[in-house]
């Protein structure tokens, strides 16, 4: 997998391992092995300007994910493409890592896998989608941790 990770804010964080992350459920859910995925590190004026543009709602938020070539999982015979891009907002993470009771690190990894879901068509509107959704997100994590 071709991942480009761009970190264009101060907060301090382990790129690798974000980028290992990805690297981990894009495997996982079987896409070529050629796929690129962009990930950005922004701050909350710049997510806030994304999120106003693209979603309509105001604020800055966690992570916003834009899909590009519409890959689906287990679709490594279909050959390489773009899965998209996926943007984090490290400043916005640190709050709900606080609320949650862990590092800014695991938040960003978590919203790493969240929004890598979100690209290959997984949501969480109504509740039966939320629960396959976090429960992926969830065993990705541990799995993940488990190796790294």
């Amino acid at each position: 997998m071709k991942i480009d990770l761009t970190n264009l804010v101060s907060q301090k964080c382990d790129e690798r391992r974000i980028a290992s992350v990805a690297d981990f459920v894009m495997s996982r859910m079987e896409l070529h092995p050629d796929c690129e995925l962009s990930i950005s590190l922004v701050d909350e004026e710049e997510m806030s300007s994304l999120h106003l543009q693209w979603m309509d709602e105001p604020g800055p938020t966690d992570v916003l994910s834009f899909p590009m070539d519409e890959i689906r999982p287990h679709s490594r015979a279909q050959g390489p493409g773009l899965l998209g891009d996926v943007i984090l907002c490290p400043s916005y993470a640190t709050k709900q890592a606080d609320d949650a009771g862990h590092s800014l690190q695991e938040e960003l990894e978590l919203l790493t896998v969240h929004g890598v879901l979100h690209l290959l068509g997984y949501d969480h509107r109504e509740e039966e989608e939320k629960r396959e959704m976090f429960s992926m997100q969830d065993t990705f994590l541990s799995q993940w941790r488990a190796r790294a």
